[in-house]
């Protein structure tokens, strides 16, 4: 037998998420999924959502931008996998470009020129080939785009 936590009331609920929210930036999948935790579902849940966005609590474009410049910054993603992660939280495709929007272009070649003089410093005994296949791989699975690798790596 699972048992439920009981439900905490809209007020409470609400208090609870606009603490959440204030923290860090939050997506809508993420305050949904804190509510379903609280044990708040249907039309209560849409009403909370629907407070948090109009006292700004709750933003989505806000969190994209937020979210796409902090994970090229702190972790070196590229836009590819920046993009999927966003997606994968069920972020609209409007505030995906509109965070996509945060990475400069320059910046963002450097940043890649970075990865891969790294990479190719650590594989410096390997053979040629070998070296520049793994240093690709490495580059890709940290969302960069193949084209902008290989153009890159055959400087």
């Amino acid at each position: 037998m699972i048992l439920q936590k009981p439900f905490p009331g809209k007020e409470i609920a609400l208090q609870k998420l606009q603490r959440y929210c204030a923290f860090q930036e939050r997506c809508h999948q993420e305050v949904r999924q804190k509510l379903y935790e609280l044990s708040v579902y249907g039309d209560l849940q849409e009403e909370i959502v629907a407070e948090l966005i109009s006292e700004n609590f709750l933003n989505e474009e806000r969190f994209a931008r937020t979210y796409a410049r902090g994970k090229f910054r702190t972790r070196s993603w590229g836009r590819i996998r920046i993009q999927q992660e966003l997606k994968q939280r069920k972020v609209s495709e409007y505030c995906i470009r509109k965070g996509m929007e945060e990475i400069e272009e320059e910046e963002y070649l450097k940043a890649l020129q970075k990865i891969i003089a790294k990479k190719q410093a650590e594989l410096a005994g390997e053979e040629e080939f070998a070296a520049r296949q793994k240093t690709a791989q490495y580059a890709m699975r940290k969302g960069f785009e193949s084209e902008l690798i290989w153009a890159i790596l055959r400087e």
